[in-house]
């Protein structure tokens, strides 16, 4: 049974989320890095790339949320918000990146929200087994999409790349703490399912 409380600070934890701007309590990876001059069209593409790493880390804050919501097990509720706590990190960072390049974020952050937390939710109702499965697979796949990104930024943005390569890092160290909590391997139908999910959602907010 659902706890009233924790569906309320949920609630609470998506308004901030899509709302307000996010704090990041850590220094961020580019700070002394100095900003290269980039072209018009090389800014459009960072920023474009970066507003899809904004985007997905809207869906991870989504996912978990809803995820820990439905956990039935104290210890994998705790992973699950030990990571959403620094992906409130990789917001702020992407957030300022996106700004410093003259961007803007996802039009559609609040459907993405919307649609990942009740992904999350569902995958809590499976079992905590299967619900840190599913947090497992998210970030390999999220790591695996930023190692991409990585190698599309433009090769002298140097501020960009300190901030995807730190996240790659804390996606991986997620994955890890998940297995280490006693993930399953899901099923090659879910993870074929997640990476097409996947390539729409990246596909669209690449644009919008």
């Amino acid at each position: 049974m659902l706890d009233l409380d924790r569906l309320i600070i949920a609630f609470d934890n998506g308004l901030r989320t899509l709302l307000a701007p996010a704090h990041s309590g850590r220094p961020h990876p580019d700070r002394g890095v100095a900003d290269a001059p980039l072209s018009g069209e090389e800014k459009q593409l960072a920023a474009s790339l970066m507003r899809v790493n904004h985007s997905g880390e809207i869906c991870a804050q989504a996912l978990y949320q809803g995820q820990s919501l439905t956990a039935r097990n104290p210890q994998a509720r705790a992973a699950l918000e030990r990571a959403a706590v620094e992906e409130t990190d990789h917001l702020a960072w992407t957030a300022r990146r996106i700004e410093e390049l003259g961007g803007r974020i996802s039009l559609l952050n609040p459907l993405w929200y919307a649609s990942s937390f009740a992904l999350g939710a569902a995958a809590g109702l499976l079992g905590d087994k299967w619900n840190l499965g599913f947090l497992a697979e998210t970030e390999r796949q999220v790591e695996g999409h930023l190692a991409g990104h990585l190698e599309r930024l433009p090769a002298h943005d140097e501020k960009s790349r300190a901030v995807l390569e730190e996240m790659k890092n804390d996606e991986a160290r997620h994955a890890r703490s998940a297995v280490e909590h006693g993930a399953a391997d899901l099923p090659a139908p879910v993870k074929h399912a997640m990476k097409l999910g996947s390539k729409v959602m990246t596909g669209i907010t690449y644009w919008i």
